[in-house]
């Protein structure tokens, strides 16, 4: 067996009816393993044995069925080709890929066409199977999936605005002339029973053609879905008045009132559309996450190829290019600065609102902005490798997952469709037997009421469009939810465990003390700084960013003497400088009685000590110790008032463990682990509790601790977004997304409570109203249009009310 996953963009479907349509065909094809179907995100996500399939017949199956596929397409320019063998040589290389649905090279034109997954290769990768065989890939022009997708989207939103305004406009022409006695100066020849029925015709099978093919593809499929009641409903409406116009003697002989119902099938359309379009433009707005993330790749970069600059297109930067960034643009790919300086943006990939600056050798990201000074960068990551292609990817594949309340919802709507079309037969039975004439128009009109009311659309879209924009909203803040699970779970956590080093602190030595025991802290820092600057030693950096951050000049010294596992020496305007450890002085000679008060003082707050000597005499002692990152302690105290238990996790003693706990307000202490021991740990905490265990970490080596937690949170993993180890991955390195991500699963699982709430209070309600239960009592009866409008509304609102996480803000992440 050889298992793989592929992401698939479905486009088509028309209620929540058609996605399980597509799992329960696709879960009964030979080699497919697994599968889930997201209405509400149009994504499909399918794993499958290669061994037994392809993605090119996964694809063919689920176009079987009526549905697209989207996919991302290349027109490439090669340059070398010398015959028809070298087509076929390109070809047969492209189409090894499992990935490549199509390929189509044109010798006479030198231009390759390609069908491809963008989830599963990129368009660089395509280039680099092309070059492998020999030949120069010029240019390329590309259509991104999500691009496509979101023109489809448009293209459907705008074929659905014409239809609706097609429809509703003949529709009231219709309804007027239904409707003559109450309108006498309307012209006479509306009212002709054969004019409606010209008017209607074009309403029911062009504005309405999407219900009719959609019952015909589940005909097919001996199944029914949504637009199989719309269609029976309308074309019972519209049958009867086609019969009522054409062939009257046929119900006067059967004793049935003359009258005809265009008016109603009409209106059903043209609400039933309405409510289609605005739930359309509704749905696309739950992506904007992904469109902001889109928008954060610039189209063009200037690069330096060959002592020239080229603005060249974004998509053509290759690995080691250096690339110019100016004030203002977006950094185009990852990469680390080669020259220069600038303050750097990354709100967009972090969350974090406050610029960094950047220097000589440190990272940047692409899709970050450059708010200063021009910098040269040398690209590191292009494609679907860099951060931003990663973060995208998570999103995209977040979006297509589903909570596990979804997939109960989706076995309820299985049976959802059947069951309303029993209750209608059900309502048509008892009117025909129980009221008198024309007992068989209310038995009609009312069954058509009950079709009509039904919305299986509004439970199919509640879960999902919540779990859309709740994800989309995390992302936007620095925290990405990787699948629906981890979002509902997250809500449910009782007991959060922290890794100390890394996670709770800096994870690096930090100057935390500097006594001056002779001379100005100015000079003897930058003196010491001086010494260190070579050195690659974490308590070296932490000198040389101390004199940085306080401004210190740094100071010249004359050539450096190391002393493994002591410290240096050096020389300095004729007098003898020495940096190390108490052996180091020891064995130099220098005398520390003088300041043992001091010593004992710092080595029981276990900090790390490091002498300064100027010609043998102690002149410093600077104390290191990790320190904890800023928020850690107001972090800890918001969970705890959450309602979450705390625990921290540390390789460290007892007695060094308690002082950072007690630092953090931290009661419970797990010491003296093994990062082997570490899983182990969470999964006897797992035990005991019997609660959601969250386990966070800095995602490398609490892998495997975040794997056996119920919902694994890497922290500060910007280089790894898509690390398989967590659920959760906060893509800066602060711990306040803690918060963010348990805080907006709590607001997105509640509005999903209010949308199924809504949505099964609405069927439950206005079914048995729609069939005429208040009838015997008041005498009111719900009328087919009232019910389309009902119906058309009941979508709208879930989707509405999903959108409200749009307005999110991370409330307890910034107040603390």
């Amino acid at each position: 067996m050889n298992p793989s996953t592929l992401y698939l963009s479905v486009a088509g479907m028309r209620c929540a009816d058609c996605a399980s349509t597509i799992e329960n065909e696709l879960k009964n094809t030979k080699g497919v393993l697994k599968t889930s179907v997201n209405y509400g995100s149009e994504k499909a996500s399918v794993e499958y044995d290669s061994d037994l399939i392809s993605p090119s017949h996964i694809i063919q199956k689920v176009k079987e069925l009526n549905y697209d596929v989207l996919t991302s397409s290349a027109t490439l320019s090669i340059k070398g080709m010398h015959c028809s063998s070298c087509v076929l040589s390109i070809e047969s290389a492209l189409a090894d890929s499992d990935s490549i649905i199509s390929a189509d090279v044109n010798f006479g034109a030198e231009k390759a066409t390609v069908e491809f997954l963008p989830n599963s290769i990129s368009l660089p990768e395509i280039k680099e199977l092309i070059t492998r065989q020999g030949y120069e890939v010029l240019d390329s022009k590309s259509v991104d999936v999500f691009e496509e997708r979101s023109s489809l989207k448009l293209q459907e939103l705008r074929r659905l605005r014409n239809r609706l305004i097609f429809s509703a406009a003949i529709g009231a022409l219709v309804l007027l002339g239904s409707m003559k006695e109450f309108f006498p100066w309307l012209p006479e020849g509306l009212s002709n029973w054969y004019v409606l029925f010209i008017l209607t015709t074009p309403v029911l099978f062009w504005g309405g053609s999407e219900f009719y093919k959609g019952t015909w593809a589940a005909l097919k499929r001996k199944t029914a879905d949504m637009s199989t009641l719309i269609a029976i409903g309308t074309s019972a409406a519209y049958l009867y008045s086609v019969i009522a116009t054409f062939t009257p003697n046929f119900l006067i002989e059967g004793e049935l009132e003359l009258s005809i119902y265009y008016d109603t099938a009409c209106m059903i359309i043209a609400l039933i559309l309405l409510g289609r379009y605005l739930e359309t433009r509704a749905r696309m707005r739950t992506t904007r996450a992904i469109t902001k993330l889109m928008e954060l790749k610039p189209a063009t970069a200037r690069v330096v190829r060959e002592g020239r600059e080229l603005d060249l297109p974004s998509g053509d930067i290759r690995v080691g290019d250096e690339v110019i960034v100016r004030p203002g643009e977006r950094v185009p790919v990852d990469g680390v600065l080669t020259e220069g300086t600038g303050s750097v943006d990354e709100s967009m990939i972090t969350g974090e609102p406050i610029p960094l600056d950047k220097l000589v050798g440190e990272k940047v990201t692409g899709g970050t902005i450059n708010v200063s000074r021009v910098f040269k960068m040398q690209a590191t990551a292009v494609g679907i490798d860099t951060v931003l292609s990663q973060i995208i990817n998570v999103v995209e594949k977040a979006m297509s997952s589903k909570a596990p309340v979804e997939r109960l919802v989706d076995r309820v709507a299985s049976y959802f469709v059947p069951a309303v079309i029993g209750a209608a037969s059900l309502t048509f039975v008892i009117w025909i037997l129980a009221v008198p004439e024309p007992s068989f128009n209310f038995a009609m009109l009312n069954s058509i009421s009950v079709l009509i009311v039904a919305c299986p659309c509004a439970l199919g879209l509640a879960t999902p469009t919540a779990v859309m924009v709740g994800i989309g909203r995390g992302a936007e803040n620095g925290v990405l939810i990787k699948n629906g699970q981890a979002l509902e779970l997250a809500t449910k956590i009782h007991t959060v465990i922290f890794d100390k080093t890394g996670t709770l602190t800096m994870g690096k030595p930090t100057v935390t003390d500097v006594i001056i025991l002779d001379g100005v802290e100015k000079e003897i820092i930058g003196l010491a700084a001086g010494a260190e600057k070579d050195s690659l030693h974490p308590l070296a950096k932490a000198v040389i960013k101390y004199a940085k951050d306080n401004k210190i000049p740094i100071k010249q010294v004359g050539k450096v003497e190391i002393y493994p596992g002591g410290g240096i020496g050096a020389e300095v305007d004729g007098k003898s400088l020495l940096i190390g450890n108490i052996r180091l002085m020891s064995s130099m000679g220098i005398d520390l009685e003088s300041i043992t008060y001091d010593i004992e003082k710092l080595s029981k707050e276990k900090k790390t000590l490091v002498f300064v000597a100027l010609n043998n005499m102690p002149s410093a002692i600077i104390a290191f110790r990790d320190t904890v990152k800023q928020y850690s302690a107001a972090v800890i105290d918001t969970i705890e008032r959450m309602g979450m238990e705390v625990f921290m996790l540390t390789g460290d003693t007892e007695s060094s463990a308690q002082i950072t706990a007690h630092e953090l307000g931290i009661k419970n202490v797990l010491s003296g682990v093994l990062p082997s021991e570490k899983a182990q740990l969470v999964r006897q905490q797992k035990s005991k509790s019997g609660g959601v265990i969250a386990m966070v970490g800095d995602g490398i080596n609490d892998a495997p601790a975040l794997i056996e937690s119920d919902i694994g949170i890497a922290i500060g993993a910007g280089e790894d977004i898509a690390m398989e180890s967590a659920d959760i991955v906060l893509t800066g390195n602060d711990l306040r997304g803690v918060i963010t991500a348990v805080d907006l699963s709590r607001k997105t699982t509640g509005i999903i409570k209010q949308n199924l709430f809504f949505a099964f209070i609405y069927n439950i309600v206005l079914i048995p109203l729609a069939a005429g239960a208040l009838y015997p009592f008041f005498g009111i009866l719900v009328s087919p249009v009232y019910a389309a409008a009902a119906m058309a509304l009941s979508s709208v609102s879930v989707v509405t009310n999903s959108l409200r996480l749009r307005g999110y803000q991370p409330k307890l992440r910034f107040n603390l």
